[in-house]
C-alpha cells in the first residue's frame, strides 16, 4: 500500500509541474523569454529581483501573483523595465492559475 500511494502521489507531482509549465509557457514566453529581453524583462531577471526581495517561496508567490493580477507601478521591483518596456497589461487570469505559474518561475532551475 505504500509504495501505491508514494507511486500515485509522485506522479500527481510530476503532473503538477507539468501542468504549472504549460501555464508558463503557454501564456508567459510570449512577452518573457527565459535568457534574454526582447519586449519584456527576462524570466532570468525577474527571478532573480524577486527571489532576493521575497527569499521566501510563499512570500515570492504571493507577491508576485498579487502584482500580475494588478499589473502597477507603484508596487513594480522593476521600474527601470516599465519604463523600457512599458507596463505589463491586465491579463484577467485567475488567482489559482498566477500562483501556479509564480511557483514555476520560483522554482525554475535556470541555467546560464
Amino acid at each position: 500500500m505504500k509504495k501505491l500511494l508514494f507511486f500515485i502521489l509522485f506522479n500527481y507531482n510530476l503532473y503538477a509541474e507539468d501542468f504549472k509549465e504549460l501555464l508558463f509557457n503557454g501564456n508567459c514566453t510570449t512577452c518573457h523569454f527565459i535568457n534574454k529581453a526582447v519586449s519584456a524583462p527576462s524570466i532570468v531577471s525577474i527571478q532573480k529581483v524577486y527571489k532576493k526581495a521575497f527569499p521566501k517561496k510563499e512570500d515570492f508567490i504571493k507577491y508576485m501573483s498579487t502584482w500580475v493580477e494588478h499589473p502597477n507601478k507603484e508596487g513594480s521591483l522593476m521600474l527601470y523595465n516599465i519604463e523600457k518596456y512599458e507596463l505589463m497589461p491586465e491579463l484577467g487570469f485567475e488567482k489559482e492559475v498566477l500562483y501556479d505559474i509564480t511557483e514555476y518561475i520560483y522554482n525554475l532551475k535556470i541555467t546560464i
